[in-house]
């Protein structure tokens, strides 16, 4: 899909990308630069950044990263800030942006991926199963852990 943009393809997007993210998640726009200046410098497969624009907007986007702060390490990459803006929500942009995000990562030889949510029946719709429960650093309660495995 057009819209769907590899921030490793579009470097110029990096300075818009990480001031969206930082406003969506309220993570400081440093910690988001920079991991999306790793994912530039090309020297790992993860992390990995996606936006999905329109019209040059940006309308949703995420990222795949070691560890979304959980205590489960040993479950890595993990998916991370999936944000869809709320007046496009429902247009299928999270499912297009999840799908795409699992076939890059499979093409870059990762074949298994995580997803720390407190969602409980959104990702099930695009092939992700419950995996666990997984303490995020600082929450109070646990949250839900979701896997997918692509071929």
């Amino acid at each position: 899909m057009e819209n769907i943009i590899k921030l490793r393809e579009r470097p110029e997007l990096l300075s818009a990308g990480a001031r969206w993210f930082h406003e969506k998640w309220g993570i400081d726009e440093e910690a988001y630069r920079e991991s999306m200046e790793e994912c530039l410098r090309g020297a790992a497969t993860v992390p990995q950044w996606y936006l999905y624009l329109e019209d040059g907007a940006i309308l949703g986007g995420m990222g795949v990263i070691e560890n979304d702060f959980h205590d489960r390490k040993d479950l890595a990459p993990n998916v991370c800030a999936v944000f869809t803006e709320e007046a496009h929500r429902g247009r299928g942009i999270a499912g297009a942006l999840l799908s795409a995000v699992c076939e890059d990562m499979a093409s870059l030889g990762v074949h298994t991926l995580y997803l720390l949510t407190d969602h409980k029946s959104f990702y099930e719709r695009y092939g992700w199963e419950f995996f666990c429960m997984a303490q995020g650093d600082g929450e109070e309660e646990p949250s839900r852990l979701y896997r997918k495995v692509t071929k």
